[in-house]
Parts: C-alpha cells; sequence; structure tokens
C-alpha cells in the first residue's frame, strides 16, 4: 500500500489490523518503508527467562555501591 493510501485510510488500516490481524506494507516512491501489523503481546516472560539464564554477578553489589556514593544531589529550583 503506498504511504498516501495508508495516511487516507490509517483508521481502517488500523481496524483490519486489530480485528483480522492482517498486516501491510507501506511503500514510498517504490520502496518498502514500512510494516504495520499485529503488535506482539508482552509480559515480561522472555525478560525473566534471560535474566534467570544468567549467573549473578557477585560484584554487582559492590558496584551498585560505589556508584551511589559518587552521586551528588542537584539543588534546583522549579523554572530553572
Amino acid at each position: 500500500m503506498s504511504a498516501t493510501e495508508a495516511a487516507r485510510r490509517f483508521s481502517a488500516v488500523l481496524d483490519s489490523v486489530e480485528g483480522r490481524g492482517e498486516t501491510f506494507v507501506v511503500v514510498r516512491r517504490g520502496r518498502a518503508v514500512a510494516r504495520i501489523g499485529p503488535a506482539r503481546a508482552a509480559n515480561g516472560k522472555a525478560v525473566k527467562e534471560l535474566l534467570r539464564s544468567s549467573p549473578p554477578d557477585p560484584e554487582w553489589v559492590t558496584d551498585l555501591h560505589e556508584l551511589r556514593s559518587v552521586l551528588a544531589v542537584e539543588e534546583r529550583r522549579w523554572g530553572d
């Protein structure tokens, strides 16, 4: 679908994506520039699996304390 057509029919395109799971390729000057399709569901499961697949870093707590020790509180007034 051309970019112009996608812009003109954007609401209908979204309805088709949401209702029927359709995917559209948007073309500009003869080149595919975007794909409009259903969003993948995200629930954090993949992130949890990734985190659990790596061993804990024993230096993490030390690094965290070190970083916190060099932070300075920035005092600023609203609007500055």
